[in-house]
């Protein structure tokens, strides 16, 4: 049997519902309208299965049309019916909405109006499947790198390549910051996700959801650091899954080190981004974790390695901080002073579009993972300016340019007594 959800006040427009719709199972949510989404699924209650709702706009027309186009966004499968005077058609089929009935309908227009809005719904849920989404965790050994800057411009880099693709959750649950540096101000936030109707329908999960005006989708962290005990890990499984069936990019933002709910994450990842700053603590701390990850067979081959805030007066080079961690970083960004005002100003590098250095390497990082799943996406790093006419001509290993004085006498610089002083490990 169908499921028909009618919102009205009045009784009268039900009982002739169901009259003239006896084959449609009805829930009527009376009351005022509800002005969002998630409060019509509250209201509702228990899992929603309707296929057909039908608004009775006669009361607060402004309202009803405000519903139905965040449902057409949130639920495109659902198929909508308004109830309302002919001046309100074109407004109520821009807003997505399937056909409009006269307040004075008879039971034969109800029947074609809900079959028209059942039809569209039928053919909207029975679509090809979509092949899940892919997961971007960006993940760090120690705060202060930049990690929540590099997940925003991905995050808005890959919403603006291709709209309503992409959502960033902010898994930093205790002092997340993503909502800044996004100058969003969410009704709702990670705890509210994972609760309730939200956690086993990804329609109602969809209406808890924050839109930046990118055309990009937020779950922020919550607003205090007591309600990250409420979240298991076992939540964010469940949330990031529903978030890959809906979802082209999932990116997540995680706090630093490997949490609970990071460990969570990256089981579902299939693009680490591994982030680190030019300094000794923090190279250390990405070789610490690269070996983590590699033993709990949490690295795939797709990986990202990010070295941030490169500065040429620093006494590190890159061959360094390779050398450190035994790898080649993927990607560089330097040390730009656009950087702080993104963040303070609330609007990332990708969506400005300054020109400045960090903006041209933000946006190569973006292209590397917005390419196909089995394409040339993380097929290794990036070859330097300086390198690319030399690997042209030869094709043996890669040269690399000559350490540092800072690692020639590393030992004077850190204490590693028990490790050669060549490498610091």
């Amino acid at each position: 049997m169908n499921s028909l959800v009618l919102v009205s006040p009045a009784a009268e427009l039900a009982d002739r519902l169901r009259a003239a719709a006896p084959d449609y199972a009805l829930t009527v949510v009376d009351g005022p309208l509800p002005a969002v989404p998630a409060e019509l699924f509250a209201r509702v209650g228990g899992p929603w299965t309707a296929t057909v709702l039908v608004i009775d706009a006669r009361t607060d027309p402004a309202v009803a049309l405000g519903l139905a186009g965040q449902l057409s966004t949130t639920c495109p499968t659902l198929g909508q019916v308004l109830v309302g005077t002919d001046d309100l058609a074109l407004a109520a089929l821009r807003a997505g909405v399937r056909d409009v009935c006269p307040p004075t309908a008879t039971a034969e227009q109800l029947r074609r109006s809900l079959a028209l809005a059942g039809r569209a719904s039928t053919h909207a849920g029975t679509a090809a499947p979509v092949t899940p989404g892919r997961l971007i965790s960006v993940v760090s050994p120690k705060g202060g790198v930049g990690k929540t800057t590099v997940a925003s411009n991905i995050a808005v880099g890959l919403a603006l390549r291709e709209p309503a693709s992409t959502v960033v959750v902010d898994l930093d649950v205790q002092f997340g910051d993503l909502g800044s540096a996004l100058d969003l101000e969410p009704e709702f936030f990670l705890a509210d996700t994972v609760r309730g109707a939200a956690r086993n329908d990804a329609m109602v999960l969809k209406s808890f959801l924050t839109q930046h005006r990118t055309g990009l989708y937020a779950i922020c962290a919550p607003p205090s650091p007591e309600q990250a005990d409420e979240l298991t890990a076992d939540d964010i499984t469940a949330l990031l899954r529903t978030l890959k069936s809906q979802f082209r990019y999932v990116v997540v933002d995680t706090a630093p080190g490997l949490s609970e709910h990071t460990l969570a994450a990256l089981d579902e990842t299939t693009d680490p981004v591994l982030v680190t700053s030019m300094d000794v603590p923090g190279i250390r701390g990405l070789r610490k974790e690269l070996d983590t990850l590699s033993r709990l067979n949490l690295l795939p081959g797709q990986r990202q390695l990010v070295l941030n805030m490169v500065d040429r007066k620093n006494q590190l080079t890159v061959a360094d901080a390779e050398a450190t961690v035994e790898a080649r970083f993927d990607l560089t960004l330097p040390r730009s002073r656009a950087a702080l005002t993104s963040v303070n100003q609330g609007v990332p590098l990708l969506e400005s579009r300054l020109r400045d250095p960090l903006t041209k390497q933000l946006d190569l990082l973006v292209t590397r993972l917005a390419g196909p799943a089995d394409g040339p996406r993380g097929a290794g790093p990036a070859p330097r300016p300086a390198e690319r006419r030399r690997i042209a001509r030869t094709k043996g290993p890669e040269p690399r340019r000559a350490a540092s004085r800072w690692r020639r006498a590393t030992a004077a610089v850190v204490a590693a007594p028990a490790v050669p002083a060549a490498v610091v490990r």
